[in-house]
């Protein structure tokens, strides 16, 4: 990857690719540069369009935006029918897409059910990911999964064929209505930490400020 090339990928982007918004057009520049060339972690990008149509004296109207791939846990976890085969459903659902990227999973392992139901056992895993998507679309996109795989909500901590959340997303910190992150109860679930654990013993809790590892002995003392 050189100048050149990135220039010449533009320019042939623009030509073939047309948006009412320059914001649209910005987005996805910016979105076919990072998945042609995966080793860029972010790009900054200011698109001018002149003479813009918006009823005011300006010659160019500009837009810069910033994106990258973010690094994201996902827990996975099932208690009925084929259990395994819906875990893999996740991941496999996960990786066809192309601004995901599962990166690695862990081994899947077996806990009684957690929040008081009387229920199946759960076969629970963690997963980590390289994501294009913000956190709110990656919550859609699980929400999209889950529901592919004969999700019902009915039952608070009840029995379900997937559960999918996300554990962490960068060092970010989220508190929304619908959306938690870091995952609220993440640092008191032995069938969370044991699995990410394995997989990323020193990835820290943002609040907290404890690594898997430490969150996961901090359990079992």
């Amino acid at each position: 990857m050189n100048y050149g090339e990135v220039s010449l990928f533009i320019q042939k982007f623009m030509q073939e690719h047309t948006y009412q918004l320059i914001e649209a057009a910005a987005e996805q520049l910016v979105r076919a540069l990072l998945l042609t060339w995966p080793a860029v972690k972010q790009v900054k990008l200011e698109l001018q369009k002149p003479w813009a149509p918006v009823g005011l004296p300006l010659q160019t109207v500009a837009v810069e935006i910033c994106r990258g791939w973010h690094q994201a846990y996902v827990a996975l976890g099932s208690n009925l029918g084929d259990r395994k085969g819906y875990l893999d459903f996740a991941v496999e659902r996960l990786s066809a897409r192309e601004d995901c990227l599962v990166k690695t999973v862990s081994d899947y392992v077996e806990t009684a059910p957690y929040g008081g139901v009387e229920q199946d056992d759960f076969l629970n895993g963690v997963l980590e990911l390289s994501t294009l998507l913000a956190p709110e679309e990656l919550l859609d996109v699980l929400h999209e999964i889950e529901a592919a795989a004969g999700r019902e909500r009915k039952i608070h901590w009840g029995p379900r064929t997937l559960d999918l959340d996300i554990l962490l997303y960068d060092d970010l910190i989220l508190d929304t209505p619908d959306l938690h992150i870091p995952h609220a109860d993440m640092h008191r679930r032995a069938f969370v930490l044991e699995p990410l654990a394995q997989i990323a013993p020193w990835v820290r809790h943002p609040l907290i400020r404890q690594t898997a590892e430490e969150m996961l002995h901090s359990l079992k003392v």
